[in-house]
């Protein structure tokens, strides 16, 4: 996208973040944005803004040990963290329904991941709470990536039929936001 904030681009007249906003509300409570620049922007959009604890932005895993230690303190009743990217705007409305069922069913489960079209989508998930010391110490270390670590994790998958426009569309350059915004006309 040009290094913009990718977040804060325009989709039909909104940014693409509120559209994952207006997915995720109805599904889940509460929320809050891991974020790490134009703070003020995205605090306009109504929830906490939660940026990274660790300097350098080291990617995804960094904003998922900070929403972990956001949920510590302001939900500590809440077992399982939501992840979703801003850049999805087409999130299935069943996403938490269904990765919540998984997560009943799975004893012992670590993360539930989304997948779609076989491709799994392991930002897309929910997180046990108990991953946060292990998230730092790997952190620590120097792990980054999100799906390789989500793979260390005793993992289960939801896979998500796709019957049209795959529900996991990611945004990453003009003509894919060209497409979300003819699906979502």
């Amino acid at each position: 996208m040009g290094g913009v904030d990718k977040g804060l681009v325009p989709l039909a007249g909104r940014p693409l973040v509120a559209h994952v906003l207006a997915r995720i509300r109805p599904q889940a409570s509460p929320i809050a944005i891991n974020a790490n620049t134009s703070l003020a922007a995205y605090a306009g959009l109504g929830v906490p803004v939660v940026p990274d604890t660790i300097a350098g932005w080291p990617g995804p895993l960094a904003g998922l040990l900070a929403g972990f230690d956001w949920l510590a303190k302001d939900a500590p009743a809440i077992e399982w963290l939501l992840t979703v990217p801003c850049d999805a705007p087409l999130l299935p409305a069943d996403l938490v329904a269904r990765l919540a069922a998984r997560a009943a069913e799975a004893a012992g489960a670590e993360v539930i991941c989304a997948s779609s079209g076989a491709r799994e989508h392991p930002v897309c998930a929910i997180w046990h709470r108990s991953l946060a010391p292990i998230l730092a110490r790997d952190l620590a270390a120097g792990q980054g990536a999100v799906g390789r670590w989500a793979a260390s994790r005793r993992r289960h998958i939801v896979d998500f039929t796709i019957t049209g426009a795959d529900p996991f569309l990611n945004v990453n350059d003009q003509a894919e936001l060209e497409a979300a915004a003819r699906l979502l006309a």
